[in-house]
Formats: C-alpha cells, sequence, structure tokens
C-alpha cells in the first residue's frame, strides 16, 4: 500500500524514472514489486539484505541511536539511506553504472513501507515482537504479525468489504482533506535523507513502545479492543511511509535539493 500511495502522489520527471526502471510485465506498477525484497531475502545471492529489513534497539529504551542501532548501515534506516544514494546516480544517464537502479528502487520502496511499521524497529530479545506468541481473535500469530497484517487484515473484512482499493481511498481522503491533512507538510519535511531516517526511526520506536507492546504479554489474546486503539496508528504510518517515499522519488528524479543526499 505504500507504494500504490507513492506513486499517485510522483511528478512526472519522477513517474517516468519509475516507469523506465520497471521492467514491462508489471506494466509500470510499482506496487506490484513492492513484496520482491522479502521475497529474495533468503536466497543466497541476496541473504546479505535479511538485516536491512529492521533495526533491534534495546528493551525497553523506546529510543533509537543510529551509531548504536545501526553498525556498519545493517540496519532499515542504513539500507534507505544507501539506496537513496544509488538512485541519485540515475540522472547521471551512464552506460556503466555501479548499481542496479531498478534493485534499488524496490528495496528503497519496499523499505520505506518496513521503517513505518513500528514492529520493525523493535526491541532486541523479542525481534520486534516476533517471539511475542499470542492469538488474534481465535488464530494463532504474534505481536508483529499484527501489526505487519492482522489489523490491516481485520479493517479490510469489517469495514472495505475485502477491497484494498477502499481502503487507500480512506487514506487518501485523510491526508488530502480529513485529519491529517494539516500535518503532510511536516511528513514532507526532509533537509537530508540521514537526519530524516533517523527520525523516521524514532518515530516508529515510540509507537511500538507506546501502542504496540503495551499491556501485551506472550499467550494473550488481542481483539476488538486493541484493534479499534491501535487500528488509527497502522494506518497513519502507512500513509506516511508512502507521502515520504513520493518525496524522496521525487527529489532523487527530479532537482532535488543540494545536500539530499549525502555524496558518495
Amino acid at each position: 500500500m505504500t507504494c500504490l500511495i507513492a506513486q499517485a502522489l510522483l511528478k512526472p520527471e519522477a513517474s517516468e524514472a519509475v516507469h523506465h526502471l520497471l521492467p514491462p510485465h508489471v506494466n509500470g506498477n510499482l506496487s506490484a514489486l513492492c513484496v520482491w525484497p522479502d521475497q529474495i531475502r533468503h536466497w543466497y545471492k541476496y541473504r546479505w539484505t535479511s538485516p536491512l529489513h529492521f533495526i533491534d534497539t534495546p528493551d525497553e529504551k523506546c529510543g533509537f541511536q543510529y551509531s548504536r542501532d545501526c553498525l556498519e548501515d545493517m540496519c532499515v534506516a542504513g539500507a534507505i539511506k544507501n539506496f537513496t544514494s544509488q538512485l541519485s546516480h540515475y540522472k547521471e544517464g551512464t552506460s556503466d553504472r555501479r548499481y542496479n537502479m531498478t534493485e534499488a528502487l524496490l528495496f528503497l520502496s519496499h523499505f520505506m513501507g518496513d521503517i513505518h511499521q513500528p514492529m520493525h524497529v523493535g526491541f532486541t530479545s523479542d525481534k520486534g515482537g516476533n517471539t511475542i506468541d499470542l492469538r488474534w481473535y481465535r488464530h494463532k500469530s504474534n505481536l508483529h504479525h499484527v501489526w505487519d497484517r492482522e489489523i490491516i487484515l481485520t479493517a479490510l473484512a469489517d469495514y472495505y468489504d475485502k477491497d484494498v482499493t477502499l481502503l487507500l481511498q480512506d487514506i487518501e481522503k485523510n491526508y488530502t482533506n480529513g485529519i491529517w491533512s494539516d500535518d503532510v507538510a511536516s511528513w514532507e519535511h526532509c533537509k537530508d535523507i540521514s537526519s530524516c531516517v533517523n527520525n523516521w526511526a524514532k518515530e516508529s520506536i515510540q509507537i511500538a513502545c507506546k501502542w504496540g507492546y503495551e499491556g501485551v504479554k506472550s499467550g494473550m489474546t488481542l481483539s476488538e479492543k486493541y484493534f479499534d486503539s491501535r487500528m488509527p496508528y497502522v494506518m497513519k504510518r502507512i500513509a506516511q511511509g508512502g507521502i515520504r517515499l513520493a518525496m524522496i522519488l521525487n527529489q532523487v528524479f527530479g532537482d532535488s535539493e543540494e545536500g539530499f543526499v549525502a555524496a558518495t
């Protein structure tokens, strides 16, 4: 959903670049390949990317420090910085590029969703909620999956007749002319990608502490009360991820502000 939101917000120059980088079989649809980094993370060739999907932070600290939590850039914040930097070379137009620009686009797009999912910036001991086994209504799950998919699937079933398009239309209304419309300018504000990824990671761990982990223990059953109180945060993070991904792509494929991407 992050990619669907972002692609609708691209300026012509960025939209053209994205279409050019995507393989023909997806007909210019970025969201069709947004899950690709998840699909290949355990392949031998790409196993180095597995740590790039998350950030492990010290238990109960409820904060993020790049120098402590992202050693050698091997976390989702570092990945966003590096793939943004790679894409900034696209406009050079050289035939002998150092990077696979299509892969950089797909990794960046996917990781922008990951960094905005609060449990991807969770506690080290429980692997972002992955080891907190519980029940979501009547079926087995874990806290990480609740934020990754369960809340979204329940919302789709209860309010949107299982139609993702209707859910996305609701999110769009909220940021174009609704409860978040006054916040969009601050969401998009980003002088340089390094400081921005720090801020986005801090947002996620703070939400994880206050709304993800709060009151949850292994073996619990989570249902209506948890769903109703947490769903607005899930939807807001999806919106923020999409809007900010569009901001990055518009910067790197358009006339990006000097200093937005660190020199490489």
